[in-house]
């Protein structure tokens, strides 16, 4: 369990202690952008393996129940995976200010289509709920760190990164805040959005859909564990 502890800190750590900071800026500055992102993948890996392969060592050698595995909770899980998976692939595949190499879309007037009228950071959010999914339904120490850790990671980095777009394109992206929400559904809520199906796409739907029948085909082989079991 220590060993777990270790390997979430680790992982957070580096999100929040480097990603998250001046002190990216600075490595920025001597690594070179491509270094740096190079370095922090290297490392956002390594912490990935030894995050996964701690936690399946907790689980078996020192598991401690902590409510269970309550039956209501892992058909829960069962029934709003499929959003989280849609909330990935839609978050993927829709071009959005937020990412990464796509920033040069805040320049113009950039209205928001499809998923990103539920929230500037679906992914993040998709994370969020297969970690809060799979945090309920395993009700376990071990558990609650690993997929605790996720979820922490998901919520708090799409408010830092909120804040670091904020700082790089100012007013821009103020008023990009002004008719999105980060919290899905808050702005379709406040009548700032409407929620158009065809613009999510169908494929995405059909998409999410099927590779999600496929992992939940598949989970008791991959992961040792029948999610309706």
């Amino acid at each position: 369990m220590f060993q777990l502890v270790l390997a979430s800190l680790f992982f957070l750590g580096l999100h929040f202690g480097v990603a998250a900071t001046s002190l990216r800026d600075r490595l920025i500055e001597k690594l070179s952008e491509k270094g740096y992102r190079t370095l922090f993948a290297s490392l956002a890996l390594l912490g990935l393996i030894w995050l996964v392969y701690a936690w399946r060592q907790a689980s078996y050698s020192s598991y401690i129940p902590l409510w269970g595995q309550p039956v209501l909770f892992k058909y829960l899980a069962v029934l709003l995976m499929p959003v989280a998976f849609l909330f990935v692939i839609a978050g993927i595949t829709t071009p959005n200010p937020a990412r990464l190499g796509q920033e040069e879309m805040i320049a113009g007037d950039f209205q928001p289509t499809g998923i990103l009228r539920v929230s500037r950071h679906p992914m993040l959010w998709g994370i969020a709920l297969w970690a809060l999914l799979h945090l309920l339904a395993n009700g376990d120490l071990a558990a609650v760190i690993f997929f605790g850790t996720f979820l922490v990671l998901a919520i708090k980095g799409s408010y830092d990164l909120d804040r670091k777009r904020l700082k790089q394109y100012g007013e821009k992206w103020q008023r990009y805040q002004e008719v999105t929400s980060l919290i899905p559904f808050q702005a379709i809520l406040q009548g700032k959005q409407t929620l158009i199906w065809q613009e999510l796409g169908w494929w995405r739907i059909a998409l999410a859909l099927v590779l999600y029948g496929g992992l939940l085909h598949a989970h008791a082989k991959l992961f040792g564990v029948a999610p309706l079991g």
